[in-house]
């Protein structure tokens, strides 16, 4: 059985290896969690610009973690279309 996760950018559900988990830190930071063991709740994202973007439109990551959050801009590296 395959675990899909829905990113809150784009609101697409995909496989949760396809997505970039990420976390608030106990400091308030939000950081990357590519393994998916760090503690508290998860946003997925498509490692997009495009769906970076959308999530921090609709603020979306603080919806997700249920804490203000704030957002900078998208990791290096990331392509301009959903994965």
């Amino acid at each position: 059985m395959v675990v899909t996760r829905t990113c809150i950018g784009c609101r697409a559900r995909d496989e949760k290896p396809r997505l970039v988990r990420f976390v608030l830190s106990a400091d308030g930071v939000l950081v990357q969690d590519p393994a998916a063991v760090l503690p508290g709740r998860g946003a997925y994202v498509h490692p997009s610009v495009a769906c970076w973007q959308a999530a921090v439109k609709r603020r979306a990551f603080a919806r997700a973690l249920r804490r203000p959050v704030a957002v900078g801009e998208p990791p290096t590296g990331w392509g301009a279309d959903p994965a």
